[in-house]
């Protein structure tokens, strides 16, 4: 059978037999929906700190924690909505921005969005981030509004490129004479305070809060909430449901991973022929998750992490499979000679190590070594076909595949 007859007969089937879903986008992680279940605390403090806004003056800079798929982001742009269509219904010009610090990935990507909001156009490349930081302000200043400046996984643009921007952001009110602007920064990790200049924190977290995980039960509620409008009647069970929520709740109450399981189950359900979701279809959900999420990790992994690991993966290709910091510190300086970057210290080597071991990346324990003291073993937590089928496709890592370090050439004893 010809491909074109192929698809021909997928279309028509789908066209003729989809009867699952009646709009799948609502168990999407960028959907908002018009109710937001066991988050109005959250909805309602943050609502109160960006409250002056409707009366035209600037409101705290907000920074707020919580692991993901706790509704940080859901929460922010719920709150921003109504607040800039009841700025609208008074006459005052309250405007906001979303940037997603890990999608943008650089200051020069996150700078132009910014701008692209406000009307002021910037080239995708050419220009010095000084140039477009001062086109951002003239922007904004030239508009007489209040800006609302929402920066999703900071943490991600502060570990990869330090934070030069933030405290420029965070500073940006003393030169500016029109208008105003305020900072919600969204982070993923507790800890991001830590890699904060003191001045850049003085300025940034005059409000802080952290938004704990969902438990199994506000899970079901959230899952049938947007069940009810994702699917026809009928089509999902209780049964379904509750294991979607139990497997999202035992992975510390993860929402994103809770509508995941649930829109991937439907969609094979649907793909088979079936009118209803069953717990089968979750758990084989499940398992294709797992495999995507590690992959999209290992995607967005900033570019030195990347290398950090790539070196544990190197190290295992001469049967070195438990090393210590110390000899992934030496093959990861090697790389960077090799790509042309600038190698950290080894003691934000070592920081790298213990970020890629808590998302399970990496596995790394602390062992005694008698008189010698301790030292930390470091071995890949993923497979290695997983690391090589990823890096396979990264312009950068992809020449350095079958790469021998020039320190290990020669080196075929197990240090296990």
């Amino acid at each position: 059978m010809k491909e074109s007859s192929v698809l021909d007969d997928v279309f028509e089937r789908f066209l003729k037999e989809a009867h699952v879903f009646k709009d799948r986008e609502v168990l999407r992680h960028d959907y908002v929906p018009c109710q937001l279940p066991h988050r109005r605390e959250q909805i309602r403090y943050i609502g109160e700190i960006l409250a002056p806004a409707l009366k035209g003056s600037r409101c705290s800079n907000i920074l707020i924690y919580g692991k993901t798929g706790t509704g940080k982001t859901a929460v922010v742009k719920y709150v921003l909505s109504k607040l800039v269509n009841k700025a609208r219904e008074f006459g005052d010009l309250v405007k906001a921005c979303y940037v997603n610090c890990r999608s943008a990935g650089t200051e020069y990507r996150v700078l132009s969005i910014l701008c692209d909001a406000l009307g002021v156009k910037v080239p995708f490349t050419g220009l010095s981030v000084g140039e477009v930081f001062d086109r951002f302000k003239v922007g904004i200043d030239s508009n007489s509004l209040l800006f609302m400046v929402v920066l999703d996984e900071i943490d991600s643009l502060i570990k990869a490129r330090g934070d030069l921007l933030l405290y420029e952001l965070t500073r940006i009110n003393e030169v500016l004479r029109h208008s105003k602007t305020s900072i919600v920064g969204i982070s993923n990790d507790l800890r991001f305070k830590e890699f904060l200049d003191p001045r850049v924190l003085s300025s940034l977290s005059e409000e802080e809060t952290v938004f704990r995980p969902y438990d199994a039960t506000e899970l079901q509620d959230i899952l049938r909430d947007r069940a009810k409008s994702a699917f026809y009647d009928g089509v999902f069970y209780d049964g379904a449901i509750s294991l979607c929520a139990a497997l999202a709740a035992a992975e510390h109450g993860d929402a994103r991973r809770a509508l995941d399981l649930l829109r991937v189950a439907g969609e094979l359900a649907e793909r088979e022929g079936f009118e209803a979701i069953v717990e089968d279809h979750v758990r084989r959900a499940e398992k294709r998750i797992e495999h995507d999420r590690i992959t999209e990790a290992l995607r967005n992994l900033p570019s030195h992490s990347k290398i950090v690991l790539f070196s544990v993966f190197l190290l295992g290709k001469v049967k070195i499979n438990s090393a210590i910091t110390g000899d992934v510190y030496e093959i990861y300086c090697e790389l960077c000679c090799q790509l042309g970057l600038t190698p950290l210290s080894q003691r934000r080597v070592s920081s790298l190590i213990n970020e890629l071991d808590v998302i399970g990346l990496l596995n790394s324990r602390v062992v005694s070594m008698g008189r010698y003291g301790r030292s930390k073993k470091i071995r890949l937590g993923i497979t290695r076909s997983l690391i090589r089928e990823v890096f396979t496709t990264d312009d950068r890592l992809r020449c350095l595949i079958n790469y021998e370090p020039r320190c290990l050439v020669g080196t075929s004893s197990n240090r296990s």
